[in-house]
């Protein structure tokens, strides 16, 4: 959690502690106006609150850290034109699958895109390549450029899911096989 949100959920904690934490003692009891006009009288109370003291404390905790190099380079990407029946019209749609890696770097291939009614099947390949990266993490990706009709993207990665968040947006499967049923009646727009 950053420093902020602790100390906000520390200052909510301490106003509920504020509110339920006190001692009250009624001094005197109130007395209601008479029907003639007289002054009436409210009770008076002596309330003792509970000491609340907020600040902030230094810990050492383990944070993880990644080291990101970006640079933009010119390469070639695979080009595909779908002509659909009764499709309407067709956008250029770029198909990325991306992984992060630790421990050693990887590369990561679409291999496959398969087409089943109004979906697209994207199937990947994440190897091992042997390289150690110490304590580094690194992100692999390969893409290919489809101009088609609006279709719903599903992907699927041959490998082990590497650890951490970014690897949850893709399905991986430890074969081809896995997913035989799934696209048996598709038809292979692309191969590699």
């Amino acid at each position: 959690m950053t420093l902020t949100k602790n100390i906000y959920l520390l200052s909510l904690l301490c106003l509920s502690m504020y509110f339920t934490s006190c001692d009250i003692d009624q001094t005197q009891e109130a007395k209601l106006p008479e029907v003639e006009v007289e002054a009436g009288q409210l009770p008076s109370y002596d309330v003792d609150w509970a000491d609340i003291d907020v600040g902030t404390t230094t810990r050492t905790v383990t944070v993880p850290k990644i080291r990101v190099v970006m640079e933009e380079e010119e390469i070639t990407v695979p080009y595909i034109d779908v002509d659909m029946p009764n499709s309407g019209e067709k956008e250029e749609l770029t198909l990325v699958a991306e992984a992060e890696v630790g421990g050693e770097s990887h590369s990561l291939e679409i291999q496959e895109v398969v087409a089943t009614g109004t979906k697209l099947i994207v199937i990947s390949e994440l190897k091992a390549t042997g390289q150690d990266l110490q304590e580094e993490r690194m992100r692999v990706s390969d893409r290919l450029i489809l101009n088609a009709p609006d279709l719903d993207v599903k992907h699927y990665i041959i490998g082990k899911r590497p650890s951490g968040s970014f690897n949850q947006q893709y399905s991986y499967i430890g074969s081809r096989s896995t997913i035989d049923k799934k696209i048996s009646k598709g038809k292979t727009i692309y191969k590699k």
